[in-house]
C-alpha cells in the first residue's frame, strides 16, 4: 500500500507547484518580524524632560539653548553608569512666583529639593499612555504579552490546523490578524492596548506556525530542511524592511496600520494555496488528497500512475503519545531538559539583542538595519556546515560565539564604536544561528510517536523566554546598561556546553521508539551488521 511520499515522488517533490506555494507562504513570515520586534521603534523612547511653562517663556525671550533652560528644571543623576540629566524629575521650584532674570542661568540649585516631573515635553507610545520613568515597566508588559499569545497561539492554532486542516487556519489566522491589528493601532486606553495586542499575537504565531507545517509537508524529505530554513530567513527580511517603514512613519499608531496591512493581501491565500494531502490523509479523505495531489503534478508538468488507489498515512500503529514520555527515560530526560533551556536561550538573547539597538544610543534606524543585515548569513553557514560537520559542533559553536560576543561588547567602551557594533552584530550572527537551528535538531531527537508533542512542548520555553526578555533587559539596563549583556552572554555560554551533551544525528536515521533514544548504539549496530551482511552477500555473488 502506498503512503504520500511514494505519490509525492511521482507528482514531483519540489515543481512548480511547490515553488509557487512556497514563495506565497515566505511572503508571510516576513510581517511578522515587524510585530515581534516593533517594539524597538513602536516602543524606543526619545529624550524627554520636565517641562516648566514659565521656563519656556524666560527661555524664548533671553534666546537660552536648551541645555539652560533645561538645567532650572531637571537635575544630574547617576543613569545607568551616566551622569545625564533625568528624565523624570524636577526641581520643587515655582517658577511663575520666582522672579527670573535672563542671568538666572547661574543659581545655584544644589540643595533645591526635587519633585516627580507635573508636565513633560514629549506620538510614540510611552507619550500616548505616559509609560515614563515609574511606569517604564508597562512597555516591558507591552512586549510581554504578545508573548503570551504567541504561547497561547501556538498550542490553540495546533489543535485547529489538526482539526479543521492548515488552509483553514491560515485563512483564520489572517483574518483575526486583520482586525486585531487595525484595532490595536486605534484603541483609547492601555488596558485595551494589552488585550488586543495578546489577540494580535495569538493569530500572528498561529499563522506563522500553520505555514511552516504545510510548507513542510508540499515538499519531499530531502527539501524540508532548506525550505524550513529559508521561510525563517524570510523573517530577517522583514528585519530589513522594518527600519525603513519606521524612518519615515513616525507614529506607533500610523506604523501599525502598516504593519498589519499584508494581511488584507494574504485573504487570497485560501483560493491559490491548496490543503495539504498529508493531514487529508490522516483525515481518512484520500480521494480528496488525491485530487489535489493530480492538480499538483499537472502544474509540475508530470503525470501520475494508475497505482494509487489507496494512499495510507506515512507512519502506521503508533503508541500513543504522553506529556510523561518526555521525562520518563534518562536520555529522553536529558534531552528535554537541554533543549527546553536552549529554545529559553535562543528567545531571550536573540529578543533581547534586537530590543537592545533601542537604547543603545546611537542611531536606532542605521543599527537595526546593520544587526539585521548579519542574520543573513547565518543560514547559508548552518546549509553549509550541518551536513559536512554535523549538528552538534555548530550548534554548540553557536551559542558560545553568541554568549562570547555579549560579554566582550560589554566591556568595549563607547569611545570604539565601530569596533563594539562589529563584536555585537556577531552575537547576534551567533544567536540567529542558534535560533533556527534548535527547531530541526528538535525533531531529530525525538521518536516517531511523540515527536510533534516534544517540539511542542520544548518550544513553549521560547514565548516564556519572550515573556521574561524585556523585563531582563529594560529593568537591569537601569542598572547599568551592559548588564544585560552579561546575562545574555552567561546564558548562551551554558546553553552551548549543554548542546554538547546532545548526541550527534547526522546520517543518524530518525529514532522511532524510546529504546532507539536510550540504547542508539544497538540500532546502529543492527545497521552495520545488516549493511555487513548485504556486503557479503554481494560478494558471494
Amino acid at each position: 500500500m502506498a503512503t504520500f511520499d511514494d505519490l509525492l515522488e511521482e507528482a514531483g517533490t519540489f515543481g512548480r507547484c511547490q515553488k509557487r506555494i512556497f514563495a506565497l507562504l515566505c511572503l508571510l513570515s516576513i510581517p511578522v518580524s515587524a510585530v515581534y520586534v516593533g517594539i524597538v521603534f513602536q516602543g524606543f523612547t526619545p529624550d524627554h524632560w520636565c517641562r516648566d511653562a514659565a521656563v519656556v517663556e524666560r527661555r524664548q525671550a533671553c534666546s537660552w539653548s536648551l541645555s539652560d533652560s533645561r538645567r532650572l528644571t531637571a537635575l544630574v543623576v547617576n543613569n545607568s553608569g551616566v551622569l545625564q540629566q533625568s528624565s523624570c524629575e524636577q526641581y520643587e521650584v515655582d517658577w511663575n512666583n520666582t522672579r527670573l532674570t535672563c542671568d538666572s542661568q547661574e543659581l545655584n540649585l544644589t540643595n533645591v529639593p526635587v519633585t516627580a516631573c507635573k508636565v513633560r515635553s514629549l506620538k510614540f507610545i510611552e507619550v500616548d499612555f505616559n509609560l515614563v520613568c515609574s511606569d517604564a515597566w508597562l512597555v516591558d508588559m507591552y512586549q510581554s504579552i504578545l508573548n503570551v499569545g504567541f504561547l497561547i497561539g501556538s498550542f490553540a492554532f495546533g489543535y485547529l490546523a489538526d482539526r479543521f486542516g492548515r488552509r483553514v487556519s491560515i485563512m483564520m489566522s489572517n483574518i483575526l490578524n486583520l482586525i486585531a491589528g487595525i484595532v490595536l493601532a486605534v484603541v483609547p486606553n492601555y488596558i485595551s492596548i494589552l488585550v488586543v495586542r495578546c489577540i494580535f499575537g495569538f493569530g500572528v504565531k498561529g499563522g506563522w506556525m500553520n505555514g511552516y507545517v504545510l510548507l513542510t509537508e508540499m515538499v519531499g524529505a530531502e527539501y524540508r530542511r532548506t525550505v524550513g530554513i529559508v521561510y525563517q530567513m524570510f523573517f530577517s527580511v522583514g528585519n530589513l524592511i522594518l527600519p525603513l517603514l519606521a524612518y519615515y512613519i513616525t507614529d506607533w499608531r500610523w506604523l501599525q496600520v502598516v504593519i498589519t496591512a499584508p494581511y488584507l493581501f494574504f485573504l487570497p491565500y485560501y483560493w491559490f494555496i491548496p490543503e495539504s494531502p498529508r493531514w487529508l490523509i490522516s483525515q481518512k479523505n484520500t480521494a480528496k488528497a488525491l485530487e489535489i495531489t493530480e492538480a499538483m503534478a499537472k502544474e509540475n508538468k508530470k503525470k501520475l500512475s494508475k497505482n494509487f488507489e489507496t494512499v495510507t498515512e506515512d507512519e502506521g500503529d503508533s503508541p500513543s503519545a504522553s506529556l510523561l514520555d518526555l521525562f520518563r527515560t534518562p536520555n529522553m530526560r536529558k534531552h528535554t531538559f537541554i533543549l527546553m533551556f536552549n529554545w529559553f536561550t535562543s528567545a531571550v538573547v536573540y529578543q533581547g539583542l534586537i530590543m537592545r539597538v533601542g537604547i543603545a544610543g546611537g542611531n536606532v534606524y542605521i543599527d537595526f538595519l546593520i544587526s539585521g543585515l548579519v542574520e543573513f548569513p547565518a543560514a547559508f553557514l548552518i546549509l553549509i556546515t550541518i551536513e559536512r560537520i554535523g549538528r552538534r559542533l555548530p550548534f554548540a559553536a553557536a551559542n558560545i560565539v553568541a554568549g562570547a560576543a555579549c560579554v566582550i561588547t560589554a566591556f568595549i567602551p563607547d569611545s570604539m564604536f565601530w569596533f563594539k557594533t562589529v563584536v555585537a552584530c556577531i552575537g547576534r550572527l551567533g544567536i540567529t544561528m542558534a535560533f533556527e537551528m534548535v527547531v530541526f535538531v528538535n525533531t531529530e531527537l525525538y521518536p516517531t510517536f511523540i515527536r510533534n508533542l516534544g517540539v511542542s512542548v520544548c518550544s513553549t520555553l521560547c514565548d516564556i523566554g519572550g515573556i521574561v526578555s524585556p523585563f531582563l533587559l529594560y529593568r537591569l539596563a537601569f542598572i547599568w546598561l551592559e548588564l544585560p549583556l552579561i546575562i545574555f552572554g552567561v546564558v548562551a555560554f551554558v546553553a552551548g556546553g549543554l548542546v554538547l551533551l546532545l548526541p550527534e544525528t547526522r546520517g543518524v536515521p530518525l529514532p522511532e521508539t524510546l529504546d532507539d533514544i536510550e540504547f542508539p548504539n544497538s540500532k546502529l549496530v543492527s545497521i552495520f551488521a545488516m549493511m555487513t551482511c548485504n556486503v557479503s552477500f554481494c560478494t558471494l555473488i
